[in-house]
């Protein structure tokens, strides 16, 4: 059976179906990610994603800055807390974000920030952990530069990945009868996140990785992107 899930990266397709029962009559289930390797596992962490929204005050930047509060700097020393958190994080877990808002013109106090973060580790209680000590970095950004803090969690969980080795196996000796040499796991594979990981808490599962491209191109890539519309890329895919 071949279930289309779609939106895996952000909004977590299979987290939603898995929700609603798509997966309660299944044995097991896998699915295949393009790559530059052949395994047959992957490493993939829990994830949830945190909105996050400072509030200031506006102010002419030149002429009365002691008049605003700057909810740009905010954000931005909350970036400083989590680079400096990062130190004393598990060497598995990663934090990364972006800011989606800075403010309207230079000469203006900003008023408003906004920023998307993602929170990752690789099991749920260390997540839990993690979330806490991030939002304790905008927290205490708020708190020193007065700006009010909102906040939200996304909805959508990722679990961790949870292999089965019996797939796993089957998997390698039916890549290495079609001639592709195959490892049971790729301890240089990268860190990432999957709503298969929700599948795999649930039936037997795997995640195996297939290449498609020389060990040099990046995924996510415009390389990448014509890599897979590739012959090489066809082959994989069949």
């Amino acid at each position: 059976m071949v279930i289309g899930t779609p939106a895996e990266e952000i909004y977590g397709g299979k987290v939603i179906m898995a929700d609603r029962g798509a997966f309660n009559n299944v044995d097991m289930a896998m699915m295949v990610h393009p790559g530059v390797y052949n395994t047959a596992t992957t490493r993939a962490l829990a994830l949830q994603n945190l909105e996050v929204e400072f509030f200031g005050k506006a102010a002419h930047a030149a002429a009365r800055p002691e008049a605003g509060i700057n909810a740009l700097e905010a954000m931005l020393n909350s970036f400083a807390a989590i680079n400096s958190l990062r130190q004393h994080i598990k060497s598995t877990a990663r934090i990364h974000g972006i800011i989606t808002d800075g403010g309207q013109a230079a000469n203006v106090v900003p008023v408003h920030s906004a920023g998307n973060f993602f929170v990752r580790a690789e099991d749920n209680t260390y997540l839990d952990e993690l979330k806490e000590r991030v939002l304790n970095c905008f927290v205490g950004a708020a708190t020193a530069s007065g700006a009010r803090l909102e906040y939200r969690w996304g909805k959508i969980r990722y679990a961790p990945m949870r292999n089965n080795l019996t797939l796993a196996r089957l998997f390698r000796q039916n890549m290495q009868s079609l001639g592709r040499r195959t490892q049971l796991f790729n301890p240089s594979c990268a860190f990432g996140s999957t709503d298969m990981g929700n599948v795999s808490q649930l039936v037997p599962g795997i995640h195996p990785i297939v290449a498609i491209a020389p060990k040099d191109v990046p995924g996510h890539s415009p390389q990448f992107a014509e890599a897979a519309a590739s012959a090489a890329g066809i082959r994989g895919l069949a």
